[in-house]
């Protein structure tokens, strides 16, 4: 099967898999080139990750910008490149929850490189093609807006943040999503209360 590995790092000849934010090592790969595209550009380093895309009803790949110009802030200037890996089926688990995922288990030969050199370009072409949908913030109603905030916090809350305020992904919060941060405190302020009860 042919998969798409995005990165930031030029010259790779072999993928090996490296540890995220997974009990073990693994290579993030995508069956759609597109996917793999937004992994060569991360507003967050690793080993956090924010990559805000989805699938629409009619199966085509959506990428959501939650604060203004959010994909041009993410990705112009920057350069990357898409790995292209003939993977065989057993060294590949799925991953959940994105069905064009996948998650390579051993190392993973290139078969070729696609360089880009200012990815936003990339994705404007990309987007102009049909390949995508940019879902841009300033057709975003309140309550899609609100329902996104609900899934950071939900994820920083999990990830219990508040402990770890200047990892890459809380200043990142912190800076575009201001009254997110601030109710995670509030609520972290509210667990700390109802305990000291106990």
């Amino acid at each position: 099967m042919i998969l798409y590995h995005g990165s930031s790092t030029f010259g790779i000849e072999t993928l090996e898999p490296r540890l995220a934010d997974h009990e073990r090592p693994y290579i993030y790969m995508s069956t759609l080139e597109i996917v793999a595209g937004f992994y060569m550009v991360n507003a967050v380093e690793r080993p956090y990750y924010w990559f805000p895309y989805g699938f629409g009803s009619d199966g085509k790949v959506e990428y959501d910008e939650l604060y203004p110009d959010a994909l041009r802030e993410v990705s112009e200037g920057k350069s990357g490149c898409i790995y292209v890996v003939e993977a065989d089926e057993k060294d590949v688990l799925p991953f959940k929850n994105i069905p064009c995922a996948r998650l390579g288990t051993v190392p993973m030969k290139v078969k070729k490189c696609i360089e880009i050199q200012n990815c936003y370009e990339w994705f404007l072409e990309q987007e102009k093609l049909g390949k995508f949908r940019v879902r841009r913030y300033e057709d975003k109603s309140e309550k899609e807006l609100l329902w996104w905030n609900s899934r950071i916090l939900s994820y920083i809350d999990e990830k219990e943040m508040i402990r770890t305020p200047d990892c890459s992904y809380a200043k990142f919060v912190k800076k575009k999503f201001p009254k997110v941060w601030e109710d995670y405190e509030k609520l972290c302020a509210e667990k700390a209360f109802k305990e000291e009860k106990l």
